[in-house]
């Protein structure tokens, strides 16, 4: 069975209590998620907690937003983010995904990562296509509006 990682970081000038809140309440993806826009019709639904562990998303969209859920099941403030990412269409895949915060000179160093396994559609997915060039691209623009929506809010 193979595995793939996702791993992208941006520097963003803030601290991380400024950027923290905006990935561990999942109203505030609407703001800077790569893929909200993919579809406009997409249905969507929050459940859980408002925000932090228990905190809940499922989507359904177009066959390129797919459907699926995300749960926060571990939020430490201003620090971590474990998400519980699960794709019901187009194939079914489980990928636990991390937002971490790191301090640096310059404001706060954000690394978003997914990993994952490889197996049945995915595995023949995977033959082809390649998950960190798929993904990796919708991680830089989501870390760069990230990044401008924090600017936004800070004016």
């Amino acid at each position: 069975m193979s595995t793939f990682e996702v791993r992208r970081s941006a520097v963003i000038p803030a601290q991380p209590e400024e950027i923290f809140p905006l990935v561990n309440n999942f109203h505030e993806w609407a703001d800077w998620s790569p893929w909200e826009t993919i579809d406009p019709g997409m249905n969507r639904r929050h459940f859980g907690s408002e925000s932090g562990a228990g905190a809940g998303y499922a989507w359904s969209g177009n066959r390129k937003a797919g459907s699926g859920t995300m749960e926060i099941v571990e939020s430490v403030p201003a620090n971590l983010i474990r998400i519980r990412l699960e794709f019901t269409k187009p194939f079914k895949a489980l990928n636990p995904t991390t937002f971490s915060f790191t301090p640096v000179d310059t404001g706060t160093e954000v690394t978003w990562r997914m990993t994952g396994e490889n197996k049945g559609l995915g595995r023949v997915f995977a033959l082809f296509m390649n998950m960190d060039k798929m993904v990796g691209a919708d991680f830089e623009r989501g870390l760069s509006a990230l990044a401008s929506t924090v600017a936004a809010r800070k004016s």
